[in-house]
């Protein structure tokens, strides 16, 4: 695969949103690694990057405030279709969410909206397993000591910008 065109699809709300400002700075049949701007500027969020874990479905960020300080690692489930026609990657939040702060505090966020996506028919009961098995996994990966890894995709990238 070479640098596929990206794309962020949510199903709550339902929008597919062309990522045409991010920058790959790597990509192989595993990780696509990217570097952007924050799509809606909060506060503090300014920029940061991602590697998407093609294999593993799930996609790992680092959140930066203007200054570059570490704001916090945010970790999407996720799903990825891939159009080797179009040369495109859609990856799909599957809604649950891991964040991660600076001192090592661990939360798991929007599991209530596994169940709203369920009852109101977006996700069928295997996508919801699906993302609960990959956040089982993704837990399993953080709580073993293991997170340092991941990150290491998108610290050895940034370095290279």
């Amino acid at each position: 695969m070479t640098n596929p065109t990206l794309y962020r699809r949510r199903i709550i709300p339902d929008e597919c949103i062309l990522l045409k400002d991010d920058i790959i700075l790597s990509c192989d049949e595993e990780h696509i690694i990217t570097s952007w701007q924050a799509l809606h500027p909060k506060k503090d969020l300014h920029h940061g990057s991602s590697c998407y874990f093609l294999k593993e479905g799930f996609k790992v960020s680092k959140f930066c405030e203007k200054s570059g300080k570490l704001l916090y690692w945010y970790c999407d489930i996720v799903d990825f279709d891939y159009d080797s026609n179009d040369n495109t990657l859609i990856a799909t939040d599957l809604l649950a969410d891991v964040i991660i702060y600076p001192d090592g505090f661990v939360k798991v966020v929007d599991l209530d909206e596994l169940v709203t996506a369920l009852n109101s028919g977006a996700i069928s009961l295997d996508i919801l397993k699906q993302s609960l098995l990959r956040l089982d996994h993704l837990l399993q990966i953080i709580y073993s000591g293991g997170f340092d890894r991941l990150k290491a995709y998108i610290d050895q990238a940034s370095l290279y910008q």
